[in-house]
């Protein structure tokens, strides 16, 4: 598996708990900010090890590289829903 399918498995994993814990009445809101710390607690073990914390301009490259990876979600979804509707349209 390379990098990017190793991304997408670990991602499709996260979705799969989230929906998990979904199943057991917690509001997606809860879910999604737990995800979000989980994500938080963990970015910062990555850059600064278990007993280090961040200094403001680590904190800045994070929101950064979430910035961008929302961005490029977001990107992803819009073309998705176009070329939807694109096949939608043809068939019609």
């Amino acid at each position: 598996m390379n990098d990017g399918e190793k991304h997408n498995y670990c991602t499709q994993k996260f979705i799969d708990l989230a929906n998990e814990l979904a199943k057991e009445n917690i509001d997606a809101k809860l879910i999604s900010g737990a995800l979000m710390a989980s994500s938080g607690i963990y970015a910062t073990f990555v850059a600064a090890g278990n007993t280090g914390g961040l200094e403001p301009s680590g904190v800045d490259k994070i929101v950064s590289m979430y910035r961008r990876n929302l961005e490029h979600i977001q990107k992803r979804k819009k073309e998705e829903n176009q070329k939807r509707a694109a096949e939608q349209a043809a068939g019609e």
